[in-house]
């Protein structure tokens, strides 16, 4: 069994390692889910899906122009129910399914052998939840991890490009992560390969926001540039409904971090509490820096700060003391700040609504920085002999691993996209707007 660090780390957790020999030997006294504990994951599993709709969507939705507002609802949409079918016929198989290797599990297509009866372990000795729950909530997981990467390719990429994309993608990237990150084998060689470094990823710094901030990213240069960016204003069409969104995404975020946890619990209580704190310094920070340097605080940096502190507390939510959720999002706000008003326009891609500049970065901040929150004197649990430097080698050793399978993965998935359906729309279509072009409505009609 791992040491309580490690199992502090991710969302495996021993989820389906061999129940203990006495429940072996007696059936009959294996433990039963606890009622409280299953309730608030199905509430922490609905908490996440209002991340996606109406929250990412409102988000995301509020940050393009009109004519491309009811296109990005549309594509938000789409690829989340199409990621939660993938991971009920074979997704949550390869990341969860069973023993297999470091990379990908096997069986559990289709939900093979799974029912109502079926149970999971959780942080705690001989504490379970139903399967059926837990297969819901990381579906969540999968479904928002593929949305978020449509904010980089927003207002120029073709619709069924988008959803053959997220089949490649998915099955190529994503549930692989997964995998590495969070599953528990019976034995190292089936133990995900980060998780059996002992990697620390409570809720999904490299799975979710590294991954799809690296894909973004990859797939905007691949894309290329939308017509007239650096020359055209492309201002968002509605704050209001950008506010609304990341209000969203912060409540659901509560269902993201502390459901994490697996059980009603202190671990629960605790992410919570850093999701406020982390979030709010995020916030502040980012208005900070615009003020540092010489612009108006403004709406859209307080939302985007938001995020950066969502973002970067979201893999040491269970792993640091409140003090050390603030200073990932102080750090995230004013970092994640930079990189999106300073470096992006140097460098010149287009990563349309910034998901490499937030959840790229903050992901990579948060995912290091959790090894520096673990520390005792920032008020982490780490023990007094805690290792900072082995801990630290380990977290990037991660970060490092993600970033490539995401871009290397991502290209391949792009490509082929590419290949059958083609990926941008025609010059006419991205005149016009996505709403008319590609779905035939407008999101507003005066």
């Amino acid at each position: 069994m791992k040491n309580a660090l490690k199992i502090a780390g991710g969302l495996g957790l021993g989820l389906f390692a061999a129940l203990p020999a006495w429940a072996q030997e007696a059936a009959a006294a294996a433990p039963t889910p606890d009622k409280g504990d299953t309730a608030w994951m199905i509430m922490a599993t609905v908490l996440v899906m209002a991340m996606i709709v109406p929250g990412l969507a409102l988000f995301y939705g509020g940050l393009v122009r009109t004519k491309n507002m009811l296109s990005v609802l549309t594509q938000t949409l789409a690829v989340a129910s199409l990621a939660m079918l993938l991971w009920v016929i074979y997704g949550y198989g390869l990341a969860f399914g069973g023993d297999f290797n470091q990379f990908l599990s096997s069986g559990k297509f289709f939900l093979a052998g799974v029912t109502a009866d079926s149970t999971v372990a959780t942080f705690t000795d001989g504490v379970v939840i139903p399967e059926f729950v837990f297969i819901a909530f990381q579906m969540t997981f999968s479904a928002i991890t593929v949305a978020l990467v449509v904010g980089g390719l927003v207002e120029r990429l073709k619709f069924s490009a988008l959803m053959v994309f997220a089949i490649v993608w998915l099955t190529i990237v994503y549930y692989p992560i997964a995998h590495m990150v969070w599953y528990l084998g019976g034995d190292d060689a089936s133990t995900g390969l980060i998780f059996g470094w002992g990697a620390l990823d409570f809720a999904g710094g490299t799975v979710v926001h590294i991954n799809a901030g690296v894909s973004a990213l990859v797939g905007a240069i691949i894309l290329g540039k939308r017509i007239g960016y650096q020359r055209e204003i492309m201002a968002p069409h509605s704050l209001t409904m950008t506010l609304i969104g990341t209000g969203l995404l912060w409540v659901g975020w509560f269902g993201f971090n502390a459901g994490s946890a697996l059980e009603a619990n202190g671990s629960a209580g605790l992410a919570l509490l850093n999701t406020f704190v982390a979030t709010a310094a995020g916030v502040l920070f980012w208005m900070l820096g615009e003020k540092m340097g010489g612009h108006k605080s403004s709406l859209l940096g307080a939302c985007s700060g938001a995020i950066a502190g969502l973002v970067a507390v979201t893999p040491a939510a269970g792993n640091s003391g409140p003090f050390g959720a603030i200073l990932l999002g102080a750090v995230a706000g004013l970092a994640c700040f930079w990189v999106v008003t300073a470096l992006k326009p140097k460098m010149g891609f287009d990563d349309s609504l910034d998901v490499f500049g937030i959840h790229g970065v903050g992901g990579i901040i948060g995912s290091i920085g959790t090894a520096f929150t673990m520390l005792p004197a920032l008020g982490g649990p780490g023990a007094a002999d805690y290792a900072l430097g082995s801990q630290l080698g380990i977290q990037v050793m991660s970060v490092v691993v993600a970033i490539v399978w995401a871009a290397v993965g991502s290209a391949i998935a792009f490509f082929i996209a590419k290949a059958v359906t083609g990926l941008r729309v025609t010059p006419e279509v991205e005149r016009e707007g996505l709403d008319l072009g590609e779905h035939g409505e407008r999101a507003y009609n005066y």
